[in-house]
């Protein structure tokens, strides 16, 4: 196992952080294992820490980034409801921003290319930066350009210098997985158009908090955000976030928008001061928020594990549904495995014939439900549980029933 190092906040430099929770040692979340990998497998410290200056919660970084994301397991084009959010979001910005084929979309971390084909059928110019080499190519069979680097401002310059600068930038749930913060937010600054516009979306730490999504805390995510960290983050790099919307997206998320600070066609909007405000008052600048969350982690490991030991004496059947990066940190945090859940289920054909990450579960097709018919299936991406639970409702024929684990344990 590899030992807890300390070093200083990823965006204000501070040394003074206490710990927001410690989830022990467990592999890379996204590290999907063939069955003679097993024996090799790494271990690292899972401990967020809060920042006590501009509180900041973060992970350290364990595992470079190019070794994480060069090759990777997560396709977004496998979620429908995600493709909905994606199509409505693209909807709503060519209309507000009334694009058309003289504008310019660029999207960081644009995975398979499930957001800029919507672009494409409005004939707006898109590109795409993606740096795992595997998905990127998936995004450019369907004709959606993709540059195959990490972004930051590097690669921003070049872009500039090729005459690569965009009317809109957009970056969903890219935030967290950036381990150098301010090199990657002076990178939008400089790629970005005098009067472009930037959007990024993340989870919000206030519904982590508020709804015990621990879960959610893996190595891939460097970072997890509140209003109130980012408007710093944004304001030592000359830019201003000027409207922010809340979404359902991820248990809970965040859309900013942002502009350069001289840019004086965009005005503030009453928005920002309300998340602000709501952030006040759910008391995201107190430490002890923050330093109190432990706590109720500890009694969700503690509920799902007698819900399962007691299947298990029952002798009743658990399956789980998904093989989510998420999904990862709830079982290794709980130390659940192959002994308490018989298999789990993905869509996805690069995850099927896997095992998963310390837990060593094996992945299966979804039909294998039909086949065993479990007495539970635990659904462990349950921010698209409402999805799961219609695509497999038939489980309810032989008395079948789902299971959600966050924000506490409920049977459907």
């Amino acid at each position: 196992m590899i030992k807890m190092k300390t070093v200083n906040c990823r965006i204000c430099g501070w040394k003074t952080r206490k710990t927001f929770v410690d989830l022990g040692h467990t592999p890379l979340s996204n590290s999907y294992l063939k069955k003679n990998m097993i024996k090799n497998e790494k271990k690292f410290p899972l401990h967020a820490l809060i920042c006590t200056k501009c509180m900041l919660v973060q992970l350290e970084e364990f595992e470079n980034p190019k070794k994480i994301f060069s090759e990777y397991v997560y396709f977004s084009s496998y979620s429908k409801t995600w493709l909905k959010h994606a199509e409505e979001y693209v909807n709503k910005m060519t209309k507000k921003l009334n694009l058309n084929s003289d504008h310019l979309v660029i999207e960081i971390a644009s995975n398979d290319g499930y957001l800029l084909q919507y672009f494409k059928k409005y004939k707006i110019p898109v590109l795409g930066i993606e740096p795992a080499k595997n998905i990127a190519k998936i995004a450019q069979k369907k004709k959606i350009p993709t540059i195959t680097k990490f972004f930051g401002t590097k690669l921003a310059k070049e872009m500039v210098k090729s005459g690569k600068q965009p009317d809109l930038l957009l970056g969903n749930n890219v935030l967290a997985h950036v381990p150098k913060l301010n090199d990657f937010v002076e990178g939008l600054k400089i790629l970005l158009k005098h009067e472009g516009i930037i959007t990024l979306e993340f989870p919000h730490i206030l519904q982590l908090i508020n709804k015990n999504q621990f879960d959610t805390i893996y190595h891939e995510h460097f970072s997890y955000f509140s209003l109130i960290t980012l408007k710093k983050l944004f304001e030592m790099h000359k830019l201003k976030i000027f409207d922010v919307e809340e979404l359902n997206t991820h248990g809970g998320s965040l859309r900013i928008f942002v502009k350069h600070k001289d840019n004086n066609f965009e005005k503030e909007r009453k928005s920002v001061k309300k998340i602000l405000e709501k952030e006040k008052m759910f008391g995201l600048k107190k430490i002890s928020t923050y330093t109190n969350f432990s706590k109720e982690v500890n009694s969700i490991r503690k509920e799902l594990l007698n819900f399962l030991h007691k299947a298990k004496k029952d002798k009743k059947t658990v399956v789980g549904y998904g093989a989510p990066a998420k999904g990862n940190t709830l079982l290794n945090f709980c130390e659940i495995n192959f002994e308490l859940i018989d298999y789990t289920v993905d869509i996805s054909p690069h995850k099927q014939k896997m095992y998963l990450p310390g837990s060593h579960i094996l992945i299966k097709n979804p039909n294998e439900i039909f086949k065993t018919k479990p007495d539970y299936v635990l659904i462990l991406p349950w921010n698209l549980k409402k999805e799961i639970m219609v695509q497999m409702k038939d489980i309810h024929k032989w008395g079948g029933k789902f299971v959600i684990p966050i924000p506490e344990v409920k049977i459907y």
